[in-house]
């Protein structure tokens, strides 16, 4: 659990070695984000959103100096709860934020509402989340918000028996549940339910299962840390050559996977909130900055999702006019709408979730790499 202050400092943030006078002027961001572990690939996404955000827009807001203090919690819930006490009661921080995969939220959940402070998740997709605290503000989405326009469109072009394959924790067993509840309403056969363990998955039993059944398509949802993994096992058992679709929410096509992957992942039709491909001007300078600061790295879901998580933060100061009381800046955050790099959106002030676009997309080959180009949109969905 180390405290990377040395890193924020870098981004021109206010330091730990804050002369006295400066201190009560500060408002401090506790971002809990996995750097090592299963989900580091997340956490990578987390550092670099947050580099480019206060590069851009710098480190002061009506008047109040930030400081954002950056821990890896490992994707783990203990070592995020302790964490999360840790920000409230050594750092003062008036905001929690971060909060990858959904069992580092929910525990950091509590610490969020005794002391009475915004808590903007990240990387939680679960719908639970957002109930476990009035003082949570989520800036990614819903298992259920992304999945059903995925069985929507399947069944429109012609996919009518699936097997499912998900993770084994609960936005796995919600977006199974969203995709089976959708697709068999419009008619469609669910041939198999697989699930596959959270911890150390080993895909590859379960995916000569699904060849076996021999459906139309293979829906499959792992996290987006998880999606390496998978999709090399894919290639390995030559699924791609099998003449069942792959499909699925936007974490099986991740966007800094899946060039790596080569030509076996063309053709595989996602849906999600964002793709660094989306065709916008905002989109195109966001991936440009992301990938300097990222040292290569392209953005994916998770990192447009702290880019806008600061969006907020600094927005809802700037509503404040710098008051950092959490009531406030939670007040200032519900109803929020504003064009992120995915489109537009709009926090919900009843669920404290986003209304957004969904796109449907399909992996291109673009100027020689591997894209998510998207081709659909669901618009303004909301959180299910």
């Amino acid at each position: 659990m180390k405290s990377h202050r040395v890193f924020i400092a870098a981004l021109a943030l206010t330091g730990a070695a804050c002369a006295p006078a400066f201190a009560q002027e500060t408002v401090k961001i506790g971002f809990s984000v996995p750097m090592t572990g299963a989900f580091s690939e997340n956490g990578r996404q987390m550092a670099a959103a947050l580099k480019l955000y206060v590069e851009e827009h710098g480190a002061t807001v009506a008047g109040r100096k930030i400081e954002v203090i950056l821990r890896d919690d490992g994707g783990s819930a203990e070592q995020a709860r302790r964490i999360a006490q840790e920000f409230v009661v050594r750092d003062k921080v008036a905001i929690l934020a971060g909060y990858n995969p959904t069992p580092a939220a929910l525990a950091a959940a509590p610490v969020a509402t005794e002391a009475k402070i915004p808590q903007i998740v990240t990387g939680s997709s679960a719908a639970i989340t957002t109930q476990r605290s009035p003082y949570i503000v989520r800036t990614f989405s819903t298992q259920g918000q992304i999945t059903a326009p995925m069985a929507q469109w399947a069944f429109k072009n012609g996919i009518r028996r699936v097997v499912t394959l998900v993770a084994d924790f609960a936005p796995g067993i919600e977006t199974e549940k969203a995709f089976v509840d959708t697709f068999t309403a419009q008619g469609g056969t669910i041939v198999e339910t697989l699930r596959v363990p959270l911890q150390s998955p080993d895909f590859a039993p379960f995916l000569q299962r699904a060849r076996d059944a021999r459906p139309d398509a293979l829906f499959v949802w792992v996290p987006g840390g998880l999606a390496g993994p998978f999709l090399r096992q894919y290639v390995e058992r030559g699924m791609s050559a099998s003449g069942i679709r792959l499909i699925g929410p936007g974490d099986i096509t991740d966007d800094d996977v899946i060039d790596r992957m080569g030509d076996a992942m063309l053709g595989i039709t996602t849906s999600l909130q964002y793709s660094a491909a989306h065709p916008s001007a905002l989109n195109k300078k966001f991936v440009q900055g992301f990938t300097r600061v990222g040292n290569g790295l392209r953005p994916d879901h998770v990192g447009v999702a702290v880019y806008d998580a600061m969006h907020v933060i600094y927005a809802a100061l700037a509503k404040t006019d710098g008051n950092s009381n959490g009531a406030m800046l939670l007040a200032a955050m519900k109803g929020m709408a504003w064009e992120s790099p995915r489109g537009p959106v709009l926090i919900d002030p009843d669920t404290r979730d986003l209304v957004q676009n969904v796109y449907i997309r399909r992996v291109e080959r673009v100027d020689g790499a591997l894209y998510n180009v998207e081709f659909a949109t669901y618009a303004a969905v909301k959180p299910r």
